[in-house]
């Protein structure tokens, strides 16, 4: 028989350590002449989707997709990223390949001039400044996009710490209300062990009448034969193995609570035989007091199940 549950059981149980689905996370960066923006959310899902919005840069998605699924494992999460030029980094700079289309025009008309005989002032520099495709204004060209990449994963990095940290938190508060309701269970299956034994005399009371009032009706009938009918229906009646599994599957809810790693499926399959049990309980009882637990029982299961709905 499991061993009951008391208040020395529980102080030795562990702190919940169950996630939340549900998170938030934005980070901004800047750097290589671009500025970007990270933003990460995710809500309750049956399993993992993810949902990319990124730049085209080489690499990148594929980059993603693996840090992600290294701190989620379920839920709908969408990530975005925002990257433009740095209007810091905007500033004049020479192009070569203007310069080089200006240098041949004037190399061609200095040769067209001295074979026609005119002389031409030398050009100067500045002179070639000044015409239009020397000089461009904007951000300098990306010569690495790989550059870029690793400096947009650093922040991603840190944006899924955050993300990560913010998951956690809210199924710390996910975790300590389940193991709230799991305490009530386990009071409850103690108050219906209590009432399920308090009522044997009772049960045995009604057994011997009822005997006695069908041999009274049936004088030819076998006593024995009636006897076992009646043994059978106090068997049907008897909670005890409810009461037993009960006590299981608080044991096994708690082990889950414990667990850091994704208990939501587990979790949300451990409340149905919650359910099973509680529902056996009501159809069992011949009390209105154990009716009463067990009405109560399956509404606290039901509360479970709504938060469950939000754990990884």
């Amino acid at each position: 028989m499991v061993k009951p549950d008391t208040t020395e059981n529980r102080m030795t149980h562990l702190p919940p350590q169950v996630i939340s689905m549900t998170g938030f996370a934005a980070r901004q960066g800047a750097g290589l002449g671009h500025e970007w923006s990270w933003d990460v959310r995710s809500v309750n899902g049956k399993g993992f989707d993810l949902r990319l919005r990124l730049p085209e840069i080489e690499g990148l998605e594929a980059a993603v997709r693996s840090a992600v699924a290294k701190v989620a494992a379920r839920g709908n999460i969408t990530l975005n990223l925002r990257l433009s030029r740095s209007e810091q980094a905007e500033g004049l700079r020479l192009s070569e390949a203007g310069l080089a289309a200006v240098l041949g025009a004037v190399a061609q008309i200095e040769t067209a001039a001295r074979d026609r005989g005119l002389a031409l002032a030398p050009s100067r520099a500045t002179d070639l400044l000044t015409l239009r495709g020397v000089i461009e204004q904007g951000p300098p060209a990306l010569d690495d996009p790989a550059a870029l990449r690793a400096a947009l994963l650093t922040d991603l990095d840190a944006l899924l710490t955050d993300f990560t940290a913010m998951r956690a938190a809210e199924g710390g508060e996910i975790g300590a209300v389940i193991s709230a309701q799991i305490d009530r269970i386990a009071g409850l299956t103690e108050a219906a062990r209590a009432a399920a034994e308090a009522r044997r005399p009772e049960v045995a009371a009604t057994l011997r009448a009822n005997l006695a009032r069908v041999m009274e009706g049936a004088p030819g009938a076998d006593p024995q034969r009636i006897a076992q009918e009646l043994a059978m229906l106090a068997v049907k009646s008897d909670v005890a193995e409810e009461i037993d599994r009960l006590r299981a599957h608080i044991t096994a809810a708690r082990t889950l609570l414990a667990d850091p790693a994704p208990v939501g499926r587990k979790f949300d399959f451990l409340t149905q035989e919650f359910v099973r049990e509680a529902n056996t309980l009501c159809s069992k009882s011949g009390s209105e007091r154990l009716t009463a637990i067990g009405l109560d029982l399956k509404h606290v299961i039901d509360q479970i199940r709504e938060q469950i709905q939000n754990v990884e």
